[in-house]
């Protein structure tokens, strides 16, 4: 699906904009947003609390591609993996050495699924009393700060072995079962991010070819309904709420998710499946919403959010 399709703007017509417009359409590619600056100043690093995601998929070959280096990079005070797939005793060495404090999630089987939460501030860990058939999964992770609550969380795919859709039941349960265990604390007026790989593209100006994917797990009508739940119960989608706000619209071309399949990636073939979901009590404290597509090591790249650090305040 090109950017025509999408209702994406055309660049400022300059020879070498042309040029890779040209491109683009010839090899059906989405054009990028600019993108964001990879190291943050020192005076932003003191103001405003920076709260960020990613899916590392497989947190020891992340680290071989430059993790470490990127977290020292861009200074996240609070940084929620995903896909860790790697008990506590297997976590990289090279991650403790940071000095961050760690909790992590992982999942019964070896080498799958998982989910963590490292920090440069204290964190409190929190039962989320999931069923037992989520929990054996490592699908998520409840930390409190002060007066924020994080919770990372990895929605299953609804993909089975044999690409038939069969955990779709399986995953909108999980979904369902963990928006009820945080809907009190939204209910309560705490301030609460849930942040993660959830595994759906919510609309379709999430993903780049909508149409061929209306029968794939993660565009399906059901995913896709359970998603919105989130936003009807007060949820707030806060990369597209600030996108909106600066852009008047809803704009596409932002993704977080690409296939490893050749080129896809350069040419900005993605989906928007990780999010930063804001409860109506934290988002007065919000300032800015981000992705790093720039930022390589995964299949996903990371995602977040920066806070007034008033929100940790009580």
């Amino acid at each position: 699906m090109d950017a025509k399709d999408q209702g994406i703007p055309a660049p400022p017509q300059a020879p070498l904009d042309c040029l890779r417009r040209a491109v683009s359409r010839v090899l059906g590619a989405v054009p990028s947003p600019p993108q964001e600056r990879r190291t943050r100043d020192p005076e932003t690093r003191r103001q405003l609390l920076r709260v960020t995601c990613w899916n590392v998929n497989g947190v020891r070959a992340a680290t071989r591609k430059g993790l470490v280096e990127w977290l020292s990079e861009d200074g996240p005070d609070f940084i929620a993996l995903q896909e860790v797939r790697a008990l506590p005793h297997q976590i990289p060495a090279e991650l403790s050495d940071l000095g961050l404090r760690a909790h992590w999630e992982p999942a019964e089987r070896p080498g799958y699924s998982g989910v963590g939460w490292l920090s440069a501030h204290d964190i409190e860990a929190v039962q989320l009393s999931l069923p037992r058939r989520f929990r054996v999964e490592g699908r998520a992770s409840l930390v409190r700060c002060g007066a924020l609550w994080l919770c990372s969380v990895y929605v299953p795919k609804g993909s089975g072995t044999l690409r038939d859709n069969s955990r779709v039941p399986y995953k909108l349960a999980f979904s369902r079962a963990l928006r009820g265990r945080l809907q009190p604390l939204v209910d309560a007026g705490e301030r609460v991010v849930v942040l993660g790989d959830f595994n759906t593209a919510h609309q379709e100006i999430d993903l780049a070819r909508p149409r061929q994917n209306r029968d794939n797990s993660g565009f399906l009508p059901g995913e896709r309904r359970d998603f919105a739940a989130w936003l009807r119960k007060g949820w707030i989608d806060s990369f597209r709420a600030k996108q909106i706000e600066a852009d008047g619209e809803p704009r596409g071309g932002h993704y977080t998710w690409w296939s490893q399949r050749l080129g896809l990636r350069e040419r900005n073939v993605g989906w928007r499946i990780d999010y930063a979901l804001v409860s109506p009590a934290a988002w007065p404290f919000v300032r800015r919403a981000f992705i790093l597509p720039e930022v390589r090591g995964s299949d996903h790249c990371p995602l977040g959010v920066e806070f007034d650090r008033a929100v940790l305040e009580r």
